[in-house]
């Protein structure tokens, strides 16, 4: 018998945080860190609400879960994103050595795959989980911006 919490459970709940952001007019991503089943750091774009170009979903996640285990390092962790990370978020990534990053759609302009292996060589990366729920949301927000 599967286990209930797969990658499309916890990217389930990633998009619950991406509509967070979609609330919030901001670029809907949603990002979490999970260890053991149990989601321990969780966040949302809020580059506009918190006027800080660095207030990604990853980072936000990420400082979660560093403050959870009170440590930087996140190796028994998975990262769960909406949206593959850019490249800042991706050196964040890199430094913080999550076990696994789970991301659902491509971001084919800032994407940070684009750049070579930026994520720490014990990184696993696993892309596609729910790829279409995750780029219909983003896709829609950016025409909605658009027919604005």
């Amino acid at each position: 018998m599967d286990s209930i919490f797969s990658h499309e459970y916890f990217m389930r709940l990633a998009l619950k945080e991406a509509q967070k952001a979609l609330e919030e007019d901001e670029i809907p991503v949603g990002a979490l860190v999970v260890s053991n089943n149990r989601v321990i750091g969780k966040g949302y774009n809020q580059t506009e609400k918190l006027t800080d170009v660095t207030a990604h979903a990853e980072m936000l996640a990420i400082t979660a879960a560093a403050n959870y285990l009170n440590g930087k390092f996140l190796e028994d962790c998975t990262l769960y994103v909406t949206l593959e990370p850019c490249v800042m978020c991706a050196g964040a990534i890199f430094w913080a050595r999550p076990g696994r990053v789970v991301f659902g759609a491509p971001d084919e302009k800032r994407g940070f795959s684009k750049h070579g292996p930026l994520l720490h060589p014990k990184t696993e990366l696993i892309t596609g989980i729910l790829e279409n729920e995750c780029s219909v949301l983003l896709k829609e927000f950016f025409k909605g911006k658009r027919g604005r």
